[in-house]
């Protein structure tokens, strides 16, 4: 049996470098605790293209030797647009005292019991080689631009799924050799399962996904170890090969708001014919989400705030507002409210006024015809509209006014004039 400990999706970078070091450090620290026998990183591990003096590349190295001085690495190449090609190079010469191998092509590598890594001179291994602990079999990330490129854009997406398939069957033979063996199995791989849920919540469903369920355990590896979705999830079955398992390990922290389920690395333990898995938590930050539909209510906002504890948390205050509203809200006193959170961040979507314009309304002379020609546009009984227009044509704006008050002093009245009815029935219906 082999003990590994699974990350993924560590994404240092600039803006996440402080979550991505706490969360991966204390995973680091567990794993060593935890006496594992190797160490797998399926992909992701950068954010995105980073320079080699950025504080994130330091960090991100220091971390990957100190795993590296406990247990053998094997670090993934993951999506191209967090993990240029080439990003991962310098990590084979960290000089740990054991050996970061880097697999960022598809192969088979066994980890030997002097705990070296030997990978295969091809892309599988004709023979398991003698003394092996464990055989991983490595599926990168694919450059689906590369597929479409050659095949075209129509039958990129169907065509990589149909050929990850088939590679992946090409690799049962070599495991079920392994296997026999008393090899334990596991296969590492970076892309999407179709159905799996993302960390929103939202079912990946979809012609592009690289992979299904099916074609994994098609692979006859024991344990197969995902990276790319960012929330925790897993696949078993039983069968004539023992208990298979597939498994995303999710992100190593939480990166964005909204995301759903624990945050951790994967400890598995592995044998020929079995594999089983359990998530350890990391010190992920909380994320708290304030909705309103409308502008927001600070003394609500306040009432939040009393019932939970903010203190350490990210918060993010939402709203939907008209346009003319936009200039009411003030941030200054929510985030006053929120003064105990670690981070504020508030967002504001703005529901603009819709205008429709009436064709040829510049060319009217008169002033009731642009009023009849604007209500047939916009759909408004021109009626009314017009009576406004000719009491206040008749009558000046104290005389009207006088007229208004008298009513609201006079509930169930009538006024005694022919004008003073008609404002306030096309008053009425414009507000």
């Amino acid at each position: 049996m082999i003990r590994i400990a699974h990350f993924s999706d560590l994404h240092y970078g600039g803006k996440t470098l402080a979550e991505a070091d706490r969360c991966f450090g204390a995973a680091i620290d567990r794993a060593i605790a935890l006496q594992v026998h190797a160490a797998v990183v399926s992909g992701d591990a950068t954010d995105h293209a980073l320079d080699l003096h950025a504080p994130a590349v330091t960090r991100l190295a220091g971390q990957i030797r100190r795993l590296a001085d406990h247990c053998p690495v094997l670090m993934l190449q993951g999506t191209f647009s967090h993990e240029p090609p080439g990003a991962l190079s310098m990590m084979r010469l960290l000089g740990g005292r054991f050996v970061v191998h880097v697999a960022d092509r598809i192969q088979q590598v066994a980890l030997m019991a002097d705990r070296r890594w030997v990978e295969s001179p091809s892309w599988r291994f004709d023979e398991p080689p003698t003394g092996a602990l464990a055989l991983f079999t490595c599926v990168p990330s694919a450059n689906k631009a590369v597929v479409a490129a050659a095949l075209g854009a129509a039958e990129a997406s169907s065509a990589l799924g149909e050929q990850v398939s088939d590679l992946l069957r090409a690799f049962a033979a070599g495991n079920d050799r392994a296997r026999a063996k008393g090899i334990p199995t596991v296969g590492v791989s970076h892309g999407t399962v179709f159905g799996c849920v993302s960390e929103h919540g939202v079912p990946m469903a979809g012609f592009d996904h690289e992979f299904t369920t099916g074609a994994l355990f098609a692979a006859h590896a024991q344990a197969f170890l995902l990276g790319h979705i960012h929330r925790h999830q897993g696949w078993s079955q039983e069968g004539a090969i023992g208990r298979q398992a597939i498994a995303y390990a999710g992100s190593i922290g939480r990166f964005h708001f909204g995301e759903e389920g624990d945050k951790g690395f994967l400890l598995w333990e592995v044998e020929a014919d079995g594999a089983s898995y359990r998530l350890e938590p990391t010190p992920a930050r909380r994320t708290i989400d304030i909705t309103f539909e409308g502008r927001p209510d600070v003394g609500q906002m306040r009432e939040v705030v009393a019932r939970q504890d903010l203190r350490g948390a990210s918060v993010r205050v939402r709203w939907v507002v008209a346009e003319e509203d936009r200039a009411s809200i003030d941030r200054a006193a929510i985030e006053s409210a929120l003064a105990d959170a670690a981070e504020v961040k508030l967002e504001g979507r703005i529901v603009p006024v819709q205008r429709t314009r009436a064709a040829g309304l510049s060319r009217l002379t008169s002033l009731a015809d642009k009023v009849s020609a604007w209500c047939r546009v916009a759909e408004v009984t021109a009626a009314p509209m017009l009576d406004c227009l000719h009491a206040l044509e008749a009558e000046g704006p104290e005389a009207i006014a006088q007229r208004l008050l008298l009513k609201e002093s006079s509930v169930g009245q009538q006024g005694t004039g022919t004008i003073a009815p008609t404002v306030d029935a096309a008053l009425d219906v414009t507000t």
